[in-house]
């Protein structure tokens, strides 16, 4: 383990203890804030898991979340919250893994095509089943939970989500990622089996997702097809992850925090313009910033390196 990971651990836990206070010492607006900044950490870390060493772009977020979100909604009267969210977790993953057999083969815009099909898939197939079998559409989320326990769950989880980013990245799996990343055909030729990787942290991405849409049920109370199956988020988490960087497990924290604080102001003040901003953020992000923030913090780092060597020779 090298020094300067070392360090980020360091920060990390030292991040971790004080966000954990957080609840105790604000509330209202800018605990909401906190709860929206922990879920989207946790959907871009968890999309960064299978994207970032994959380089297929994913926009299968909205339908993932809304599963999470209604395997809360049908469970939370007959199972314990935590349980519910482990179900909600569990769903998400049967369902990423019946998609990825089916759509991992394909690359480029083809896969980018259909995940985006995905969430407008989810909805009409649960507004069906809802339809037909209650005979209404929606679902009562009553519970006494507040946005400090949602914080906190939220919170456990991105814990969680980076434990195993970590361990995976120094894994077989993770090797053999940042391999078919670089070249597939390498990849097949060092006999790998990519599509099995592909599905197995497409699995693992998936049910992290939905196991955030799972934590966050309670706030919407009334659940609807249509809220909980959202394309808008699929593209939100995409330029945030892409603002961050995907190249380390970190980068989309420094996307989260600056774009889901100006989201919010825009939202409160101009929420007609919501939808002109994101389009105007995703071009500035894929022309100005390729390898995003944390692509220019790594260049920055190597360019010091190389000045030390270069002065150590002299």
């Amino acid at each position: 383990m090298s020094r300067f990971e070392i360090n980020l651990m360091l920060l990390a836990g030292i991040a971790i203890t004080c966000c954990a206070a957080l609840p105790f010492m604000t509330e209202g607006f800018y605990l909401t804030l906190a709860v929206n900044i922990a879920l989207y950490i946790a959907l871009c870390t968890a999309w960064t898991l299978f994207s970032g060493p994959t380089h297929l772009v994913s926009l299968a977020t909205a339908a993932f979340f809304g599963i999470g979100i209604y395997a809360t909604a049908i469970g939370i009267e007959y199972l314990p919250f935590p349980l519910a969210i482990l179900c909600g977790g569990l769903a998400g993953a049967l369902f990423a893994a019946a998609v990825g057999a089916m759509t991992l083969r394909l690359s480029g815009v083809y896969f980018v095509i259909f995940t985006l099909g995905l969430a407008e898939l989810a909805r009409q197939i649960v507004t069906y089943l809802q339809t037909k079998i209650f005979g209404s559409i929606g679902l009562f989320v009553l519970t006494d939970h507040t946005e400090g326990d949602l914080f906190y769950y939220l919170l456990a989880l991105i814990v969680a989500i980076f434990v195993t980013g970590w361990l995976i990245g120094r894994s077989r799996l993770g090797f053999a990622m940042r391999v078919i990343g670089n070249d597939e055909l390498v990849a097949k030729h060092f006999g790998i089996e990519v599509a099995r990787s592909k599905i197995i942290l497409f699995v693992i991405s998936g049910g992290f997702i939905a196991m955030a849409g799972a934590i966050m049920a309670p706030r919407y109370a009334y659940v609807e097809p249509a809220s909980a199956f959202n394309a808008t988020m699929s593209f939100m988490v995409v330029i945030m992850a892409l603002l961050g960087g995907t190249r380390r497990l970190w980068g989309p924290l420094v996307g989260v925090v600056p774009f889901t604080i100006v989201t919010d102001f825009i939202s409160a003040n101009f929420p007609e313009h919501i939808n002109i901003m994101i389009g105007l953020a995703f071009l500035l992000i894929v022309y100005l910033l390729k390898d995003g923030v944390s692509g220019l913090i790594d260049k920055a780092m190597r360019t010091r390196r190389g000045t030390r060597l270069q002065g150590a020779k002299s």
